[in-house]
């Protein structure tokens, strides 16, 4: 019998361009999954349309045991798990990260931004108003715009533009 302790979130690498079928086998096969998509608009020569894309292309995110991590990987399009340099299994994501970073994708009205560069950490707020209002994250300016950032451990960072209004700053982070 599995205990919620022996679950937990990891990062999937998929085969190119196949993060949505991947989801709709893992599902089929009843194994939680979570495919972080936005709807952007893209411009063709004769037309414009709203297409869904994945946040981060060529990853989906599981919520599996350690056993039910080798019917993940029998799934077809799934390359391999997300491992960190020198362990063994697959690397674990906090479930107050993916938490997170879900209601950011939730509830932002701005397009999320991903990235892996070393960003530093500033000051941790709380959003007070708007749409992601509740949400915990760094403030942080990029590129002369405000955003709240969530770490994803071994990911990066995703962040979303905020107006500094939105925002009332923490004593400290968790």
């Amino acid at each position: 019998m599995k205990t919620e302790q022996d679950i937990h979130w990891h990062a999937v690498f998929t085969a190119s361009r196949a993060e949505k079928k991947v989801r709709e086998r893992l599902e089929e096969e009843g194994i939680e999954c979570f495919l972080p998509v936005q709807t952007v608009v893209r411009q063709w020569t004769y037309r414009k349309a709203r297409v869904e894309v994945p946040v981060i292309a060529g990853m989906i995110f599981v919520r599996v045991s350690r056993q039910e991590q080798i019917r993940v990987l029998q799934t077809r399009g799934v390359v391999a798990f997300l491992r960190l340099k020198g362990s063994v299994g697959a690397a674990v994501i906090p479930d107050r990260q993916m938490e997170t970073f879900r209601f950011l994708l939730d509830f932002s009205e701005e397009a999320v931004e991903m990235t892996n560069e070393e960003i530093q950490p500033g000051d941790w707020v709380q959003v007070v108003k708007g749409p992601l209002k509740g949400m915990e994250g760094e403030l942080i300016s990029r590129s002369g715009q405000t955003k709240v950032m969530v770490r994803i451990d071994w990911l990066g960072c995703a962040m979303v533009n905020i107006p500094v209004s939105f925002v009332e700053r923490m004593k400290s982070m968790e």
